[in-house]
C-alpha cells in the first residue's frame, strides 16, 4: 500500500462474520489511515450483532442501508463542492 490521497472509504464489518473476520477490515482501515496523504474520511463501522450478510431483520437491514447512503451523500457533497 502506497502513500497517496485515498478516496472516502466506509468499511463495514460484522463481529460474528465467519468469512471475513472483524480484524481484517480493522487492520486494513488502520493501514489506509496511516498511508493516506489526503483528508477524505476513512471510517470503520463494526456491527456488533451481525455476520457476513449484515444484520438480519427487515428494519435492521434498512438501517444499515440508510447509514451507507448517508455516508455516500455526505462525501458526494464534499467531492462535488471541490469541483
Amino acid at each position: 500500500m502506497e502513500a497517496k490521497p485515498y478516496p472516502p472509504i466506509l468499511a463495514i464489518s460484522g463481529l460474528t462474520d465467519p468469512r471475513v473476520t472483524y480484524w481484517e477490515p480493522t487492520k486494513w482501515v488502520a493501514k489506509l489511515r496511516e498511508k493516506t496523504t489526503g483528508t477524505a474520511p476513512i471510517l470503520l463501522k463494526t456491527n456488533m450483532s451481525a455476520g457476513h450478510g449484515g444484520k438480519s431483520g427487515r428494519f435492521q437491514r434498512l438501517e444499515e442501508i440508510a447509514f451507507e447512503y448517508a455516508f455516500a451523500i455526505k462525501v458526494a457533497g464534499k467531492v462535488a463542492g471541490k469541483a
